[in-house]
Parts: C-alpha cells; sequence; structure tokens
C-alpha cells in the first residue's frame, strides 16, 4: 500500500465522530492554553495525561496532538497583544506583532499569524505523511547496538537543544536516568534504589513525574514571582482581515518559513524556536521594506509563525518513526504512548498502522478546526488574557492533584507529585531544563535493555557499539547535536539581539 493509501485510511479513522471531538477539544484546548501567557502545550498534555488514562489510545492522542497545533496557533495572540510569548517559540512574533498592534494594525498580524500557521501546518502535514515511511523502512534494519546508539542521540538531543546550557541540559538528564533506575531490575530481578519502601518495586510513574514538573512546578515557580502588576493588553482595532497589500507581502513569508522551519523540527537536534530565529533572520535580508522591521513589518510575523507551526509537524516526524522526542510537548506525548503499552518507532507503523495514520490524518483535520476557531474567535482569546493569575494557577493545582490521584490513588503517589514539584520549581529557579528529566525516566529503561542485548549478543565486547554502520553514523550524529544547536543558536540569537538594540536606538 502506497501513502496516500495509508492516509486515506487515517482520515477514515480521524473522522469518526469521536475523534473528531476529540480533536476539537485538543484544539480548542491547545488554542486557549496558547493564549494565556507561562502556560504552553507540553503543561496541558501532562496534565490531561492522568485524565486520559481510560480513553481509547487513538483520540486521547489525537487530542493531544490537537493540543500540540492548537498551542502553536494561540501563542501568536499572546505574543502581539501582550507582547509576553506564550510559548519560547512565539518570542520572534512579539518582535514585529506588538509594533503592529501598538500602530493598530493587531487584526492583521493575528491574521497573517493564523493563515501563515494553516499553510505550514497543512505542507509540513503532508511532509510527514510521505517522509515518515521512508524513515521507517530505515529503522527496520536496526539491532540492539542500533538502537542503544539512537537512545544516546535522543539523550544528547534533549541535553542540548533544551536550555541555554548543554550541562544543565546532561544534569537534568542524569536525574532522569537515575530515577529511571528506580524499581526492579529486569534481568537480574534485583530491587534497585528502592531503600526498602514497598511502593518503589514498581519504579516512577512517568505521568506523575510529568504532572508534578511541569504543572506543579510552573504553579510554584508563578507564585513565586509574586504580582508584578497587570500587563496591558493591545486592543484589536479595526477588521482583522487582510488588506491586498498585506497578502502579496505574506505568502512568501509562509512559504519560505514552512520550508525552514519543517526540517529543523524534523531533525534530532532542532525545535521550533531555532526556525522561528531562522526565519526572521531570512525575512529581514529578504525584505524590499527594510525601515519597516523593528517598526511591525508583517514579514516579521508571518515566516517565524509559519516556521514555528511546520516545526511542530516536524518534530513528530523523529517521535512518530524512531521515539526521538525534540521538544518538552514531545517528550510528554512520547509518555503519553508509553501510558497505553506503546512505543514510537518503526514497529508501531507495522504493529498499529492505524493509530499512527489516523494521527497523522487528524493533523490535517485540525489545522481546518483551528482556522475557523481562530479568526472569528479572536475576541473570545483575547479576553482569557484577562484571567486573574491567582485563579489560573490555583486551578492548575486542584486539577493536577485531581487527575493524579484519579489515576493512581495512594497518599504515596501524592506525596511524590508534591516531592517532584518542588524538584521542578527549584530546577526552574536554577535554569535547569525539565524536559531531559522526564526523558531520562522514559528512554533510560529502553536504552539500558538494548545495551545489555548488544553485550550480551558480543559476550561483553563493547566495540560492537561502534563497529555497526549505522549506529556509527548516529553516535556521529549525536556529537553534532551537541555542537549544532549552540551555533544556531548563537546565529538566531544574535540576529535578534541586533534587531532588539536597533529598535531601542
Amino acid at each position: 500500500m502506497g501513502t496516500f493509501d495509508f492516509l486515506l485510511q487515517g482520515l477514515l479513522v480521524a473522522a469518526q465522530p469521536m475523534n473528531l471531538l476529540y480533536a476539537l477539544i485538543g484544539v480548542t484546548l491547545g488554542t486557549a492554553v496558547g493564549v494565556l501567557p507561562g502556560i504552553g502545550p507540553a503543561l496541558t498534555v501532562a496534565l490531561l495525561l492522568p485524565v486520559t488514562y481510560q480513553l481509547d489510545p487513538a483520540g486521547s492522542l489525537i487530542m493531544f496532538a490537537g493540543i500540540y497545533y492548537g498551542g502553536m496557533y494561540g501563542g501568536s495572540t499572546t505574543s502581539i497583544l501582550l507582547n509576553t510569548p506564550g510559548e519560547s517559540a512565539s518570542i520572534v512574533t512579539a518582535l514585529e506583532g506588538n509594533k503592529m498592534a501598538r500602530a493598530g494594525r493587531g487584526g492583521p498580524a493575528l491574521a497573517t499569524a493564523a493563515i501563515g500557521s494553516f499553510v505550514a501546518g497543512l505542507i509540513a502535514t503532508l511532509g510527514l505523511a510521505f517522509i515518515a515511511p521512508y524513515i521507517v523502512k530505515l529503522a527496520l534494519v536496526f539491532g540492539p547496538r542500533e538502537y542503544f546508539a539512537l537512545m544516546v542521540l535522543a539523550f544528547v538531543t534533549v541535553s542540548s537543544a533544551f536550555g541555554d546550557s548543554t550541562l544543565r541540559g546532561l544534569t537534568s538528564l542524569f536525574i532522569g536516568l537515575t530515577l529511571a533506575c528506580i524499581g526492579i531490575d529486569q534481568l537480574t530481578g534485583q530491587a534497585r534504589l528502592s531503600f526498602g519502601v514497598p511502593d518503589l518495586l514498581d519504579g516512577i510513574e512517568v505521568t506523575t513525574l510529568a504532572v508534578a514538573m511541569f504543572a506543579i512546578g510552573e504553579t510554584l515557580f508563578i507564585a513565586a514571582q509574586g504580582d508584578r502588576g497587570p500587563d496591558k493588553v493591545e486592543a484589536v482595532k479595526g477588521s482583522v482581515w487582510m488588506s491586498a497589500t498585506d497578502w502579496a507581502r505574506s505568502w512568501k513569508p509562509w512559504l519560505r518559513g514552512t520550508f525552514i522551519g519543517f526540517p529543523i523540527g524534523a531533525m534530532p537536534a532542532g525545535g521550533a524556536e531555532i526556525g522561528t530565529f531562522l526565519s526572521y533572520a531570512a525575512e529581514k535580508r529578504l525584505t524590499k521594506h527594510p525601515e519597516e522591521f523593528g517598526n511591525g513589518a508583517i514579514e516579521g510575523v508571518a515566516g517565524p509563525e509559519a516556521a514555528n507551526n511546520a516545526s511542530a509537524a516536524g518534530t513528530l516526524v523523529p517521535l512518530l518513526t524512531l521515539g526521538l522526542p525534540t521538544t518538552a510537548t514531545a517528550a510528554i506525548m512520547l509518555a503519553g504512548f508509553q501510558q497505553y503499552g506503546l512505543q514510537p518507532g518503526p514497529l508501531l507503523f507495522a504493529t498499529n498502522p492505524q493509530l499512527v495514520w489516523g494521527l497523522i490524518a487528524s493533523l490535517l483535520i485540525a489545522n481546518f478546526m483551528l482556522l475557523v476557531l481562530n479568526l472569528p474567535l479572536i475576541g473570545l482569546w483575547v479576553r482569557l488574557l484577562t484571567i486573574p493569575k491567582p485563579w489560573l494557577y490555583a486551578g492548575i493545582l486542584l486539577f493536577a492533584t485531581l487527575g493524579t490521584i484519579g489515576a493512581n490513588p495512594s497518599v504515596f503517589e501524592l506525596g511524590m507529585l508534591l516531592a517532584f514539584g518542588l524538584l521542578g520549581y527549584v530546577m526552574r529557579v536554577f535554569g535547569y531544563p525539565i524536559a531531559p528529566v522526564v526523558v531520562g525516566l522514559i528512554l533510560g529503561p529502553l536504552a539500558e535493555q538494548q545495551l545489555r542485548r548488544a553485550l550480551s549478543i558480543s559476550q561483553g565486547d563493547i566495540t560492537v557499539l561502534f563497529t555497526s554502520p549505522i549506529a556509527a553514523v548516529l553516535l556521529v550524529i549525536a556529537a553534532l547535536a551537541l555542537v549544532v544547536p549552540l551555533i544556531l543558536r548563537a546565529r538566531g540569537r544574535g540576529e535578534v539581539l541586533a534587531q532588539l538594540a536597533a529598535s531601542e536606538d
């Protein structure tokens, strides 16, 4: 069967009434969450993990993907109207978008962001559908040593791509790997790091850790900052529709942003924020209106927003085909797969094609839903910005606690939730990324299992890990993954800092 046949089957799965409802819930929640400053899709997916435990796997994963896409859409509203990015990938949008809003052109800024997101999401999702089968065919030849090299690549990726410091990323990863060692050893049956506590023999629950680190930690962090005064929301003046000139100046940045964001999102050391930085830099170089950059250039909104959403589809390429998470939300989605006993990777395409292709096809449907939700309901999303933060974060705290109790009614589990929440708060205070901890807990046991298998086959010869061409290439890519994000960040941020300096002058 060809890609079109699989995609058609996936559309039949995604078009089932319940799955359409899950997609609608996902994109609506995602947009609302993206609009609220400081709350990203990763936090929302983490909160919903324990709640969706009893749901159908396809439905809940479709809802998670809808939240991811919706969060990328909604982040532009906060950036443009409040100058406060809801997601790190929306930082660049705030540079030009907020200037447009202050000049009374908030409507066209929001419109070009929404339509650009739709165009990019549509093209990138089709790219995901056509590229994924080829990566799966390559990955089917993997043995234990290749899978171990892939896990090393995943570890290096999340350590170097998240946060500003690779060292802090690696520290976070080793916290996660240490937590992964707790429980019964799969090979020997011996208890490890359980300290005589029976509740620890089953290991650490991924959902408890994810909810604690993302939701509880973020809530404590925001509460500790105190009241910093009301944020000024720029009113949307006039029509949200774009003029003919706006269309003429936006369509090329939409396409360029798509083709910059998708491959960078799909790279093991990718991430949406890198694509948005590079898209902004490209639009600044190619524009016919250089005097407008720093004062509200529509290209500076259209390109980065397209790159932002294209990278969202791009990150699903390594997640679905190889089990590699390259963003915090992808890491939580990986936990969502494992919650149902599913491991993303080439075998998932073979054993559960309806689920995978239904998920991919649902992204096409989610894109249309988001366009319908975003343009007419801008007024509603703006009102969400007026919700008092104490109410908002108190609700998150309550929801996280009830969700954890519902999934695992245990006093000990509640204590773990609080302990990991405090750990998440401390890590945020000192600038340590959260995602590597979750990835270390999820992938640590898998990496250990593949390493032991490879060494058993070779009778303890460690050189077997490097003699396979595929394993060697993956390890070389892992080494590059330590260096590439540093270079890309330095280049992209250099452009943005220069732009900020110029705008201040």
